[in-house]
């Protein structure tokens, strides 16, 4: 009976947040537009570009098909891009003092991906993708090629010129109890089904191990390890994790395999990040936990719409912002 009110529970919700996902403005319809991201569309470059989507795809497969783990670099860095001053691009820029030059970015990669993507749009259509457009379909592709779900990317964002290193540290970095996440995450008009799903983005991907020391040896200064791990996998990571600077997998079980054992682990005590293991504690997150570990189709459908949501985060449209020539500078 539990099971079922947990079910009864995120479907009500998932049927809440689909609501929430702009449709295509209906031709001879009057629509009153309510905030930058209703001006994204599914057509932006239908006739300024139209072969931007195929030559983002065809690049980002490329990619993944010599380094699989850069599925998850790209996502992660959608994530960080859009988690500071919303979806702008400014974690591109490479300059002194950028949120890119902070330290917190030091694991960030895909970068050469994106600057070979802009590249060869700037040969095809110069001056017309953004590379906040870009990072975002490059994210969705990822995806896909992970073996996750697609969905249609709306598009029309602009890039930021403001970038600044301290505003980096404030992304979560997997150490903050769900209060802190669930504040982070609704001053970016995300809520918490939104961010459950998109810690299910941790079904694939790497880890350094010095994020996850204290947890280890030395949880909250109690000088033991973090009471939530189970003993079999707190023995195992101390095996794997020599130095700092080596990686472990997010997902234990099935770390290559875009699923829902991520979730299933948090029910063992196998989560790997603090953040993680913690939204199995905390009566806001464990309901959806419970039904997306039993229900992947229903995971799979929540990723598109959260990742979507994600995607239109303070973006910037219209005369706002800038369509960089070059990711790494403004114009």
């Amino acid at each position: 009976m539990k099971k079922c009110h947990y079910l009864s529970l995120f479907v009500l919700l998932v049927h809440l947040d689909l609501l929430t996902i702009q449709p295509v403005k209906a031709a001879g319809k009057k629509v009153v537009l309510q905030n930058p991201a209703d001006y994204l569309s599914l057509s932006y470059y239908l006739n300024s570009c139209p072969e931007a989507e195929g030559i983002i795809q065809q690049k980002v497969g490329a990619w993944i098909q010599k380094d699989s783990t850069l599925a998850a670099s790209i996502i992660r860095l959608h994530f960080h891009d859009c988690a500071v001053r919303g979806c702008d691009a400014s974690i591109l820029l490479n300059s002194k003092g950028s949120e890119r030059s902070s330290y917190v970015s030091s694991t960030l990669r895909g970068f050469q991906l994106i600057d070979e993507i802009k590249a060869a749009l700037e040969k095809k259509c110069p001056k017309t993708v953004s590379c906040a457009d870009i990072l975002t379909a490059a994210a969705r592709d990822a995806t896909v090629f992970a073996g996750g779900p697609f969905w249609e990317v709306p598009f029309g964002r602009k890039d930021g010129r403001i970038s600044f290193a301290k505003e980096a540290e404030l992304v979560p970095q997997g150490h903050e109890n769900v209060t802190a996440l669930i504040e982070f995450f609704n001053a970016k008009g995300l809520n918490v089904l939104d961010l459950v799903t998109l810690s299910g983005a941790h079904t694939i991907g790497r880890c350094t191990c010095s994020t996850i020391l204290n947890r280890l040896y030395n949880f909250n200064g109690t000088r033991k390890p973090d009471p939530s791990l189970n003993f079999s996998y707190l023995y195992l990571l101390r095996k794997r994790c020599k130095r700092p600077t080596d990686l472990v997998f997010l997902d234990a079980i099935t770390p290559k395999t875009f699923d829902t054992v991520f979730y299933t682990n948090l029910k063992r005590k196998v989560g790997l990040l603090t953040t993680d293991q913690e939204l199995y504690s905390d009566p806001r997150t464990v309901p959806f936990v419970e039904a997306m570990a039993t229900q992947p189709f229903l995971f799979q459908n929540q990723f598109i719409v959260s990742m979507t949501n994600l995607g239109n985060v303070q973006v910037l449209t219209g005369n706002a912002g800038e369509v960089r020539v070059n990711c790494n500078y403004v114009n």
